[in-house]
């Protein structure tokens, strides 16, 4: 089986990109990622990008690009992911006010199947990333089933955060099995054990991840990607410590 390489989500560093993103990606390149997915454009064209980070030997594996993109504008961002050089185009968020029923995910899978269809015609795949408020039930079933349902498979994948599938009730192994074929791309992120549920560098918390890893290979995923959206400790050592962790199982 082949294995699965890693990548990290530069959210994770996005202060410290913010402030010298060259010198950040380079230390990231450093660690030993293989890849990064991309949180923003930095201020850089995709041509810019796709030059610097293959410069480092970065691959890229995927781009958040938001939602009102992805319905007003879709072609300027799969021409920008093209020029980039980047496959998986990943819708990272979805608005309050457009979850607050299971109509509002059937209306939402329509415009997603309706911008997955333009990024496949471009050779393109357009992935959703959840977070927990999925997880909330309308009439027996949670908005993310109804969100997968209702989308073709084809145009529309998963990008499974496997620290807010659990943080919402739901279970990170179960659901990469439930849509294995369907999961390009895995966030992986950890769970403080201390009753806070606080985020955690991989390997410092209680989630359990032998049977994360065997679901993916499974499942097929593409990427590993590691992301932790607040560090108690700075955010490039906690970046190392998760892919340390992921050496040592070896999964890096």
């Amino acid at each position: 089986m082949a294995r699965i390489p890693v990548a990290l989500q530069l959210y994770t560093v996005r202060d410290e990109a913010a402030a010298d993103f060259e010198g950040t990606v380079k230390q990231v390149a450093r660690m030993g990622y293989e890849g990064v997915e991309l949180a923003g454009t930095y201020d850089r064209t995709a041509a810019e990008l796709r030059d610097f980070l293959g410069g480092l030997g970065l691959r890229i594996a995927g781009g958040h690009v938001p939602l009102t993109q992805l319905e007003n504008e879709v072609q300027s961002a799969i021409d920008f992911h093209l020029e980039l050089g980047n496959r998986y185009v990943v819708c990272p968020w979805l608005p309050e006010d457009r979850r607050k029923s299971a109509d509002d995910y059937r209306r939402l899978a329509e415009s997603l199947n309706q911008a997955g269809r333009a990024c496949k015609d471009a050779g393109l795949q357009l992935c959703y990333h959840n977070h927990a408020f999925e997880l909330e039930r309308f009439d027996g079933k949670n908005g993310l089933d109804i969100l997968f349902e209702e989308t073709d498979p084809e145009l529309v994948k998963a990008e499974i955060d496997t620290y807010w599938v659990e943080y919402g009730g739901g279970n990170a192994v179960e659901y990469i099995h439930r849509y294995a074929g369907r999961v390009p791309l895995v966030h992986l992120k950890d769970m403080a054990g201390d009753g806070t549920r606080a985020f955690a560098e991989l390997g410092q918390g209680i989630m359990e991840w032998d049977p994360i890893f065997l679901a993916c290979e499974s499942a097929k995923t593409r990427w590993y990607i590691v992301e932790q959206d607040k560090c108690a400790r700075p955010p490039l050592e906690s970046a190392q410590i998760s892919f340390d962790y992921l050496k040592s199982k070896g999964r890096a």
